[in-house]
């Protein structure tokens, strides 16, 4: 059985901002990325570090379509942790570093001027 929890007001995050809340037992990182609101845990994978008191950023990416050039990417879309610099995908939780590895997301819905987060 899930819980809706009602975590912020739409007026309190804008675009580009994230911040930490509380639903129920869970401490998560509530973001938004042009608009779209995400909710991530606020553990890193690698040592339990508080990932979301980490920076929004991008990445720096290679591949064969920019002939192997580092070219900046995901501007806003990664989460950096604090304490050794991990950097995850905010959409899907991904390491960028591990892609095995990803941290649980959180369904975020936005009913009026509340967003609410949903538990399983």
């Amino acid at each position: 059985m899930s819980t809706e929890y009602v975590v912020a007001k739409v007026g309190d995050l804008p675009e580009g901002k994230h911040k930490l809340v509380d639903a129920g037992r869970h401490k998560l990182g509530l973001f938004n990325v042009r608009g779209k609101y995400y909710a991530l845990p606020n553990a890193c994978l690698h040592q339990n570090g508080p990932l979301c008191l980490g920076v929004v950023s991008g990445t720096l990416e290679a591949s064969a379509e920019t002939n192997w050039e580092l070219t900046w990417a995901r501007d806003g879309e990664t989460i950096v942790c604090p304490w050794h610099t991990l950097e995850y995908d905010i959409a899907t939780g991904r390491c960028l570093s591990n892609p095995r590895r990803r941290l649980a997301t959180y369904q975020v819905e936005v009913s009026g001027h509340e967003i609410k987060v949903i538990v399983p």
